[in-house]
């Protein structure tokens, strides 16, 4: 890449730009890049739909909670709040409002050609708005026909465990999984992390169990893509 390339990260939910590739995001701004956070859905529903949580807070209060969250974790990586993107489509319904969050996503692209990577969610994900998120951004830079290398991140395979083990044996042979040294920005990254106190805290009063075991889950001295060009 030379130097001050444009690069755009699409998350579908506020905290999955920092979760899936916060260490590149910091290490490409270092190198002199521009990085662009498109946040896909509020995140509003995290918890009334997955844990019953239904006040204290509310879906319109975590929306608003998740929003400052997610501009205070960007802005430890070094992203400018110019950059930081917020669709404010409602989480889980991604799929209902797939061709208008498209136009959405044409327009972006349109607006910053031509990106030098584009970042998005793996396609085996577990959530259904990170796979609807793949297949807009893949099907945007196909009709535009961006050049642009795009790199896929994975969360939570849908597969569980077997899932990943299968994906890295399969791509020793087609050798499209890269995996990026970002141990000089984890320090970053962590702290980026733990700017999302509502999610965070949540996960480790469930479980009952100190929140570094949790979020150290996702906080490695690499971080995995895979590559499409």
């Amino acid at each position: 890449m030379n130097n001050k390339e444009k690069i755009i990260v699409f998350a579908p939910h506020p905290d999955d730009e920092t979760w899936g590739c916060g260490g590149i995001i910091a290490k490409k701004i270092s190198e002199g890049h521009e990085v662009i956070i498109v946040v896909m859905t509020n995140g509003k529903h995290a918890f009334s739909k997955v844990l019953g949580i239904n006040s204290d807070p509310t879906p319109g209060e975590l929306k608003e909670i998740r929003k400052e969250e997610v501009k205070r974790s960007t802005r430890i990586l070094g992203v400018k709040e110019e950059n930081l993107l917020l669709l404010d489509f409602e989480d889980g319904m991604l799929e209902k409002n797939e061709r208008e969050a498209q136009e959405k996503v044409i327009e972006i692209l349109r607006e910053n050609p031509p990106p030098a990577e584009v970042y998005f969610p793996y396609e085996k994900d577990y959530h259904i708005d990170h796979r609807v998120t793949n297949r807009i951004v893949k099907n945007s830079i196909k009709k535009l026909g961006v050049h642009t290398t795009g790199y896929r991140y994975s969360i939570t395979q849908k597969f569980g465990r077997i899932g990943p083990l299968i994906d890295a044996f399969f791509n020793l042979f087609s050798r499209n999984m890269m995996r990026v040294d970002i141990s000089e920005f984890l320090p970053l990254k962590e702290a980026a992390v733990k700017e999302f106190k509502s999610e965070v805290s949540i996960i480790s009063s469930r479980q009952k169990r100190p929140l570094i075991e949790e979020i150290g889950k996702l906080l490695k001295n690499e971080e995995i893509f895979y590559v499409d060009k």
